[in-house]
């Protein structure tokens, strides 16, 4: 049997350690949003032994430092890219506007046809109304756990399977931007997000594990 969870809704991660991990975070990331959003997925954080559950945080954490410097960006900053995120050749389009499906969020979603699956897996109209995810803290978590519980990406696994099944941090970032990243793709990228991940596997004293780099 398990102790009772120490903390609010019972995730690995204490408030005091996350305002430690986002000193400069944006007041939108709020933590009580991200613990309501944790419903959204019940295996998250909650498989495996205690170290797998908190490596398992640290690297969501540490890939959401990467993606929005230190929680600091809601949106992608680099306007120019905006219009670039809209498949036509998805028969229900981009009904929000071409330009509408920039990154947003812990792990800036963007694209119309991700909008439309964490949508369609949330029960939120997302392809219609994808500013939900820069308005709302735990529509915002809530996409970033979506992507990281269900999502294979350039990987071969979710970053979920990567973190519980022992792969290792460095299949994570696969899932994400390995196309980008791996391979020698951007070695400084890809340091970026180790780096963080080992500080805060640190705060949450556990240990890192293997395979760190793709």
């Amino acid at each position: 049997s398990s102790p009772p969870p120490t903390n609010p809704g019972g995730f690995v991660v204490s408030e005091a350690q996350f305002n430690q991990m986002f000193p400069s975070r944006n007041s939108f990331y709020t933590y009580s949003g991200l613990v309501a959003a944790l419903s959204a997925y019940p295996a998250f954080t909650k498989t495996g032994s205690a170290t797998v559950q908190k490596q398992e945080a640290a690297a969501f954490l540490a890939n959401v430092h990467h993606e929005t410097g230190g929680l600091v960006h809601i949106v992608e900053q680099n306007t120019s890219n905006y219009p670039h995120y809209c498949d036509y050749s998805r028969p229900y389009g981009c009904p929000a506007g071409q330009a509408a499906y920039y990154g947003r969020g812990p792990i800036q979603l963007s694209w119309n046809f991700n909008y439309n699956a964490a949508g369609n897996a949330l029960g939120l109209p997302l392809l219609t109304n994808p500013w939900l995810v820069q308005n709302d803290a735990a529509v915002a978590w809530k996409t970033a756990i979506w992507y990281w519980m269900t999502q294979n990406g350039p990987g071969t696994m979710t970053a979920h399977n990567a973190m519980v099944n022992g792969a290792g941090f460095g299949e994570t970032i696969r899932s994400i931007n390995g196309s980008i990243e791996c391979n020698g793709g951007n070695p400084a990228q890809v340091q970026s997000r180790v780096t963080k991940y080992q500080q805060f596997v640190g705060t949450l004293g556990v240990p890192a594990g293997n395979n760190l780099y793709c």
